[in-house]
C-alpha cells in the first residue's frame, strides 16, 4: 500500500490516431525499468508493443481498449492508462478520463492538433483533467514544435508554454533544451537511456534566452514570488516549476515538452514533468452523491482512515473470470473486507487484489485512497460504487455518447447461437456504447456501437474468442404501410355446411388517420349488428393491420368506421363476423391507395465550419432535407431530416469527408412515404420473397 499520497500520480496518455501514445508508454516502461526490451507497435519482430496484449491490436497495429500498467520513476508511483485513439473507442478514453488525475496529451509535430486531438480535448475539458502537451515525432520531415504549440491556443484555446526548444529538427533531431534549467540534454545509449547534460550549443543561446523570457513572462501570472524574482533577473527552476504547476493545475496553463518516442529522445524529462507538474490525489477535488438524501453532493478527501469508497470503471473478461479495474477514492481495500455494492445492496467479500501491468497482473494485499488496482471475483457493471460501512455514496458516472451504427448478426447454427448469447452478454457489460437490440418485427439480433470498425472489432471478437461464427448485413428498416385515401366497404360472409352454418355482414369505410396508428368507429344504429358481435368487428379489423399487403410490414393510420350489417339469429357468431371483418378490411385496402412508410431521422451533425459544405453534400446524397444550422466559435451544427434506409454506413461517409472531424447523433422524428423509386425496389423484393418461400 503506497502511503505518500504526494507521490501518487494518475495519468493517462491520449492522443489522435498514430500520434504515438503506445510507442510513448513503451519507452517509459524501458525507462522505469519496467520492461528490459523495446517492442514497436509495427514492428519485425512480431512481437507487438507492450500495452496491445490483445492479438487483435498487434495485428492491427492499433490499440483497442485501454490498458493499466504501473511504474516507479524518482521516487513517484505512477499509474498509467494507455488509451486507443479511434473514435470508435471514445468510450475507453471517457472511462479512462473519469478515474484519472492528470493526463499527458500526445501530438504529432507535424499533423499538429487532428480530429481526435479536439475530441480527446473535449473530453479532458469534460471531466476537468489537468493536462501536459508532448510534441512527438519531432523526427519526422516537416516537424514543426512551435507551429503545434500555437495550434494548440488556436484550435483547442489552450494557454501554451513551450518549456523546451528542439536541438535541430527532422532527421538533425539530436535533443533537447531545458528553458527552466537552461541547460542541452542528449539522450544516448543504445536506446536513448542516458540523458547527458551539457552547455547550450553557441547559435541555440540567444533564441533559448528569449523564449525563456517569453515563457517566464507567461507563468508568472500564477506566482507573485515568481513575478518578483523575474523582475529583479533571479527566476530560480524551483520558482518556474512551482509556478508552472499552480498554472497546470488550475486548468489554466499547459507545459508543452517535445522529442520523438521511436528516437528514444525527450522522454525521461516528459517522465520528469509527470512527477513536476501533475496532481497527486490530494489535489484534485472528489465529489460523491448520497443516495439516502435526495443525491446531495458529498466532499470525499484521500484519506486511507475514512469510509471506503471505490469505482468500477472497466470490466475485462480474462482466464481466471472476470477482472474489474477499479479506482480507490477514499479508505483502503484489503483482502478480506467487506463492502456494498450501491446498485445492489449486495454485500461483497474482498478477493484476490492485483495490480496491473498490461494483461500481466501481481498480487497486492490491500490498496488505498488515490490507487488503481484490479479485483476478482466479483459480479458487477461497468460504473458500479463500492463502499464501506457508512453512509450509501455513490460516484457520478462517465459520459456514455449513443451508439452510431447498427448491424444485424446471425449465427451460422445452434451451437454458434449459445456461443454468441454468451459473448453478447460479455461485451454489453464491458462496453456502455456496444448494444443488443432483438427487432420484434424481422427477429434480427441487432448490434449498435460507435462506427464500422467498432463493431467489426466485436463481430471478429465473437470468432475467436468464443467461435461463434455470425453472417453480418444491414438491420431490416421498419418500414409501415397506410392508405392514402377513403374506400368503402360492403361484404357478406356466408357459409352452410350443414348443421349452423356462418353469416355476417359488414358496411362501412376506412380511410386515412392523421394521429396514432388505428380507430375504430361504431356508427351502427337500430341493431343491424347486435351489440354482442361490435367487439368481435373490432378484433377482426385489428387482426389485418399486423401484416400489410404490400411487403408485410404493419399498416399504420387507419380509421375503420362501421355503419351497417346484417345478422342471422342462429348462425351468427363472433368468429363470422371477425371473418366478414378481415375480408372486408382487404377488399377496401385494395382500392385505398395503399403506400409504404420509411422511418425518417433527425440527424444532427457537428463540426469544423470548415467543413460545412461538406456536411451539407453527405446529408444530400442520402436523401436528406436540411432544416436549419447554426454556427459558433468555429463549429457549424447542421440539423436535416434524412430516411433511416439511407444511413447506414453514414459515419465512415461523414468521417471521410471531414477528416474525421464531425460527429453526428440521430433519433427518430416520424414516419413518411418512400419515393416511387424506392417503393418498387421493396415491392420486388418482397414478391421475390414470397415466391421464394413457396416454392421451399
Amino acid at each position: 500500500m503506497i502511503s505518500d499520497l504526494e507521490r501518487i500520480r494518475n495519468i493517462g496518455i491520449s492522443a489522435h490516431i498514430d500520434s504515438g501514445k503506445t510507442t510513448l508508454t513503451e519507452r517509459i516502461l524501458f525507462y522505469t525499468q519496467k520492461i528490459h526490451a523495446i517492442h514497436d507497435v509495427k514492428g519485425k519482430d512480431g512481437v507487438g508493443a507492450t500495452m496491445d496484449h490483445m492479438e487483435l491490436e498487434r495485428e492491427r497495429g492499433i490499440t483497442i481498449t485501454s490498458a493499466a500498467t504501473y511504474v516507479e520513476w524518482k521516487g513517484h508511483h505512477i499509474n498509467i492508462i494507455d488509451t486507443p485513439g479511434h473514435v470508435d473507442f471514445t468510450i475507453e478514453v471517457e472511462r479512462s478520463l473519469r478515474v484519472l488525475d492528470g493526463a499527458v496529451l500526445v501530438l504529432c509535430a507535424v499533423a499538429g492538433v487532428q480530429s481526435q486531438s479536439i475530441t480527446v480535448d473535449r473530453q479532458m475539458k469534460r471531466y476537468k483533467v489537468p493536462r501536459i502537451a508532448f510534441v512527438n515525432k519531432c523526427d519526422r520531415s516537416g516537424a514543426n514544435p512551435e507551429r503545434v504549440t500555437q495550434a494548440l491556443r488556436d484550435k483547442l484555446g489552450h494557454n501554451a508554454v513551450l518549456l523546451q526548444l528542439p536541438i535541430g529538427l527532422e532527421a538533425d533531431f539530436k535533443g533537447v533544451v531545458d528553458l527552466i534549467e537552461m541547460q542541452a540534454l542528449y539522450f544516448t545509449g543504445d536506446n536513448g537511456e542516458v540523458v547527458e547534460v551539457a552547455e547550450i550549443p553557441a547559435e541555440l543561446r540567444a533564441d533559448a534566452e528569449a523564449k525563456r523570457a517569453e515563457m517566464i513572462d507567461a507563468v508568472s501570472l500564477f506566482s507573485d514570488e515568481l513575478l518578483e524574482a523575474a523582475l529583479e533577473d533571479r527566476a530560480t527552476p524551483e520558482l518556474i516549476r512551482d509556478a508552472v504547476r499552480r498554472g497546470v493545475l488550475s486548468l489554466e496553463l499547459t507545459p508543452v515538452l517535445i522529442g520523438s518516442a521511436y528516437k528514444n529522445k525527450g522522454v525521461q524529462p516528459l517522465m520528469d514533468g509527470v512527477n513536476h507538474y501533475l496532481p497527486s490525489p490530494n489535489d484534485v477535488p472528489i465529489q460523491a452523491v448520497d443516495l439516502d438524501h435526495d443525491n446531495s453532493p458529498v466532499e470525499l478527501k484521500s484519506d486511507p482512515g475514512a469510509q471506503t469508497v471505490a469505482y468500477a470503471f472497466k470490466l475485462d473478461e480474462g482466464r481466471y473470470g472476470q477482472l474489474t479495474f477499479l479506482r480507490v477514492y477514499q479508505g483502503k481495500l484489503a483482502k478480506g473486507d467487506a463492502v456494498i455494492q450501491t446498485r445492489t445492496g449486495k454485500k461483497i467479500k474482498i478477493g484476490r487484489l492485483v495490480r496491473m501491468h498490461a494483461d500481466k497482473m501481481e498480487d497486492i494485499g490491500a490498496a488505498a485512497a488515490g490507487d488503481i488496482v484490479g479485483l476478482f471475483g466479483i459480479d458487477c457493471h461497468t460504473g458500479d460504487t463500492f463502499v464501506g460501512d457508512g453512509p450509501r455514496l455513490a460516484m457520478t458516472s462517465m459520459f456514455v455518447p449513443e451508439p452510431v451504427i447498427s448491424l444485424s448478426v446471425t449465427p451460422v447454427d445452434s451451437k454458434a447461437q449459445d456461443n454468441m448469447s454468451k459473448a453478447l452478454h460479455r461485451f454489453t457489460k464491458e462496453d456502455p456504447t456496444f448494444r443488443v437490440t432483438l427487432d420484434p418485427e424481422s427477429g434480427e439480433t441487432i448490434i449498435s456501437g460507435m462506427g464500422e470498425l467498432h463493431l467489426d472489432v466485436y463481430v471478429e471478437r465473437m470468432k475467436r474468442e468464443y467461435s461463434a461464427q455470425v453472417e453480418t448485413g444491414a438491420p431490416q428498416v421498419a418500414y409501415r404501410e397506410a392508405i392514402s385515401r377513403r374506400s368503402d366497404f360492403d361484404y357478406l360472409h356466408k357459409k352452410q355446411t350443414g348443421g349452423s352454418g356462418q353469416y355476417a355482414k359488414v358496411v362501412g369505410y376506412i380511410e386515412p388517420l392523421e394521429q396514432g396508428e388505428y380507430e375504430f368507429v361504431n356508427k351502427i344504429y337500430g341493431g343491424s349488428i347486435p351489440t354482442e358481435y361490435i367487439a368481435a368487428c373490432d378484433k377482426g379489423f385489428r387482426s389485418t393491420l399486423e401484416k400489410g399487403r404490400l411487403i408485410g410490414f404493419p399498416i399504420v393510420g387507419v380509421r375503420v368506421v362501421l355503419v351497417d350489417g346484417n345478422s342471422h339469429a342462429v348462425d351468427s357468431s363472433d368468429m363470422a363476423f371477425q371473418i366478414a371483418c378481415r375480408y372486408a378490411f382487404r377488399d377496401a385496402y385494395k382500392k385505398a391507395k395503399p403506400q409504404i412508410l420509411e422511418p425518417v431521422m433527425k440527424v444532427s451533425v457537428e463540426g469544423p465550419s470548415e467543413f460545412q459544405g461538406a456536411i451539407y453534400r453527405t446529408l444530400m446524397q442520402r436523401r436528406g432535407i436540411v432544416l436549419g444550422s447554426t454556427e459558433d466559435a468555429g463549429f457549424a451544427r447542421v440539423d436535416a431530416e434524412v430516411p433511416l434506409a439511407a444511413m447506414f454506413g453514414y459515419s465512415t461517409d461523414l468521417r471521410s469527408a471531414t477528416e474525421g472531424k464531425a460527429e453526428f447523433t440521430m433519433e427518430f422524428a416520424r414516419y413518411a412515404p418512400v419515393p416511387s423509386e424506392v417503393s418498387e425496389e421493396l415491392l420486388k423484393k418482397y414478391k421475390s420473397k414470397i415466391s421464394q418461400e413457396d416454392e421451399s
